[in-house]
């Protein structure tokens, strides 16, 4: 059964009084009781319902959001795009990176319940399944972005990962390229961009070797190191597909340290299109995911919930945009 507020008071030695005044942040409570009560609600996983404090009408106005790594330019650019619009409908974001660590997703989970978030924005990169299931169960608001698990009824935004990653991997067929690497990412995403790269192999006639298809997290160091693998290879690629545009940036360093010019000898293709896709060296091609509109839509779908204007869940894909810039071009000569 789930713990009540009477088995938070008698596990902590007070009243029920004093819990509630530590979950309203009201009343003359001591440092050390209202430690005591936190840490006994944490051991209980207590947490009082924001969806009943919006009912009688205790909205906090607040949202909070977890993402991986907020240093990535990608979940930079989105967190401010869902600032932006919190802020027209009168909401504030708070916002937490997990670094891709549970323990850090269950602490900010109940630091955001603590403060009585009215609703959660989850981003891909999340990993404590159950943590989710215990915040439906409790009917609070949860939106997913680029993120999905199927077997809970959310609302979510993301982009089409699977054309996206089909667009990315027919233009390079189309300039000539037949050894087509991928860099793929640890996150859910990476499944459909794959299936996408896959079958247009498939439609080009080109083999799939799973020797140009390596997994790794999204840093500038990884994303050299697996390109300098390809680049070892008896036959290395002619062009590298990187799943976002901080791994597409440490290829290009790889690529220069090999004495290798960019398009010239390897073509690489990012995706995301960040600000670092226009200020690389050369200009990085990329998939651009429409980064405001993600954000806007979600903090739509959010606010409709917390404020009781929608019932049934959304699922809204939005398209990828090859932007064609100076990495790319027409294999001209073998790589070495």
């Amino acid at each position: 059964m789930k713990p009540t507020i009477y088995d938070v008071a008698k596990e902590a030695g007070v009243s029920i009084a004093t819990v509630s005044m530590v979950i309203n942040n009201t009343g003359r409570i001591s440092t050390k009781t209202r430690k005591k009560v936190l840490k006994v609600m944490d051991e209980l996983k207590y947490y009082p319902s924001a969806a009943a404090s919006t009912l009688t009408g205790k909205s906090t106005r607040t949202l909070g959001l977890l993402m991986p790594n907020i240093a990535n330019p990608f979940y930079s650019e989105l967190a401010r795009s869902m600032e932006d619009r919190a802020d027209e409908l009168g909401y504030s974001v708070i916002v937490c990176s997990t670094d891709y660590k549970e323990e850090r997703e269950q602490k900010y989970i109940s630091l955001f319940l603590r403060k009585q978030v009215d609703g959660f924005i989850i981003t891909s990169g999340f990993n404590s399944v159950d943590l989710i299931k215990e915040l439906v169960d409790q009917q609070i608001p949860i939106i997913l972005v680029a993120y999905n698990i199927s077997k809970f009824s959310l609302d979510t935004v993301s982009v089409d990962d699977y054309t996206g990653g089909y667009q990315a991997t027919a233009y390079l067929a189309e300039l000539g390229h037949q050894r087509i690497a991928v860099i793929t990412e640890t996150v859910q995403s990476s499944v459909e961009r794959v299936r996408g790269y896959r079958n247009a192999l498939q439609d080009y006639q080109l083999a799939y070797d799973d020797e140009l298809c390596l997994e790794t997290s999204a840093t500038v160091a990884n994303g050299a190191k697996v390109t300098e693998e390809f680049l070892d290879l008896k036959e290395p690629p002619t062009a590298i597909f990187a799943f976002n545009d901080i791994l597409a940036i440490g290829a290009m360093e790889a690529v220069r340290k090999r004495g290798l010019s960019i398009p010239e000898d390897i073509s690489i293709i990012g995706f995301d299109d960040t600000p670092l896709a226009s200020y690389s060296n050369p200009p990085l091609t990329t998939m651009a995911q429409p980064l405001e509109d993600i954000g806007y839509q979600a903090i739509d779908l959010i606010v409709a919930e917390i404020e009781g204007a929608k019932r049934t869940s959304q699922r809204i894909m939005l398209p990828a945009k090859l932007v064609v810039r100076k990495s790319t071009g027409g294999p001209l000569k073998k790589t070495r």
